[in-house]
């Protein structure tokens, strides 16, 4: 297990006492739920993002919230990563051709999603041809699997989650990172500063606004359009070669980069992460993964986005974290959240998690993803479950944790479902 056991132990034992855990445990299939990768902001032009700051975006490579050619190429590299790693592990073989049913590549119907799928199979399989399932032939409708909307809302519910949103972040505005975004932007001389008559972002309580009909949870106020400009910004800066011209001309620091993003962070812990919301959210996507899971399947890759990620880890408990070497430090572009299945040599089926994802360098400079130069990797943990000595927890215990999360929905207020 190369992976598992990446440090390089400096005293004779301890490699012994490595390579013999590394006996223990045999790979037995793989489940990812991912981010997709680069794209081209949601929106531009003459949006918002053209009056907040006086300075030219980047000119993208792809349409408005398209995978960009740099996205296309990092998810490659990715797929060709995961292809070699599960070589050494011996789940497949170099260029592995899957018999009928033993892989799945399931996105939603967005062309980021699609795309983002299509590159990594051709760097994991690529001469396979690997199908890439998706719910409708279009590329611009959400499928419900991955649509963050809140499939049982009513007036009882609302009051809860609005509730428990403001308990747990109306203290934690990001102030310090609006002040430094409003530098970087120049956004006293914007449009919408001379429009508007403003000077800076303002410190706004979290405002949380609730679509009873529709069942879409929205954030508005300074949050929302900091976010969009955070959200480009970090866009920009994976995209741009020279540092400096991504940041409109300013010298900041990668910890200034990172507390930009935070602003990123802030916005999606409000909008998919409190546990009233997560579990109504995640709701279908956790029933694809249990059962994904439960199968024999050697591998599924599932393609959705970062709230997808956010509200299915925080259903299922997860440990707070912040990841490293990366702008974003919760679920950077392109990230995946992976469930490794392993039998023991105890004949205990045994799972391991975490957020494999290339770094914000590897990413500017289109690094090749090797077992020797491999991406970030970053272990997982989630309240109340135990893991082992060697860091996997029960199969079973993961899978009740899914149940339980997925259980959690049918808690909700069971007053009249006004949902779209």
């Amino acid at each position: 297990m190369k992976r598992f056991f990446a440090i390089v132990a400096i005293f004779f034992m301890v490699n012994i006492a490595y390579a013999q855990a590394a006996d223990n445990y045999k790979m037995t299939g793989v489940v990812v739920l991912s981010r997709h990768n680069i794209r081209a902001p949601l929106t531009y032009n003459m949006s918002v993002l053209s009056k907040i700051t006086p300075h030219k975006w980047f000119k993208w490579t792809s349409a408005p919230s398209e995978l960009s050619l740099r996205g296309g190429e990092m998810e490659t590299v990715m797929g060709q990563y995961f292809r070699r790693w599960l070589a050494s592990e011996n789940l497949i073989t170099e260029n592995y051709f899957p018999a009928e049913g033993e892989v799945r590549f399931y996105a939603n119907s967005m062309q980021r999603t699609v795309a983002t799928a299509q590159f990594f199979s051709s760097g994991m399989f690529p001469v396979a041809n690997v199908r890439i399932e998706r719910k409708y032939p279009g590329l611009d409708k959400r499928d419900p699997v991955f649509h963050t909307v809140l499939t049982l809302v009513n007036d009882e519910y609302i009051a809860l989650a609005n509730e428990q949103i403001q308990k747990m972040f109306a203290d934690k505005v990001p102030t310090e990172s609006y002040r430094l975004l409003e530098k970087v932007l120049d956004f006293k001389d914007s449009k919408m500063a001379k429009e508007e008559k403003l000077t800076h972002f303002r410190d706004d309580p979290v405002e949380v606004n609730f679509d009873l009909d529709k069942g879409i949870l929205s954030i508005g106020g300074t949050l929302n359009i900091a976010n969009m400009a955070a959200d480009t910004l970090a866009l920009q800066y994976y995209e741009e070669e020279n540092p400096v011209k991504a940041m409109f001309g300013h010298k900041v620091s990668f910890s200034d980069w990172q507390k930009i993003s935070r602003i990123k962070d802030f916005y999606s812990d409000v909008a998919f992460t409190a546990p009233l919301v997560a579990v109504n959210i995640a709701h279908p996507l956790l029933q694809v993964m249990n059962d994904e899971i439960s199968l024999d399947r050697k591998f599924t890759f599932i393609c959705g986005h970062d709230s997808n990620i956010a509200s299915v880890l925080a259903a299922l408990g997860v440990e707070d974290y912040t990841l490293p070497q990366t702008i974003e430090g919760k679920i950077p572009i392109g990230v995946k959240f992976v469930i490794e299945k392993w039998r023991g040599a105890d004949g205990v089926d045994y799972a391991k998690t975490e957020l494999i994802y290339a770094s914000t360098e590897q990413l500017r400079n289109k690094t090749t993803l090797t077992l020797d130069n491999p991406p970030m990797v970053y272990p997982i943990k989630f309240k109340g479950l135990t893991q082992n000595a060697d860091g996997f927890y029960r199969l079973e215990d993961l899978q009740q944790r899914f149940q339980k999360a997925i259980d959690a929905y049918y808690n909700l207020p069971q007053t009249e479902n006004k949902a779209a």
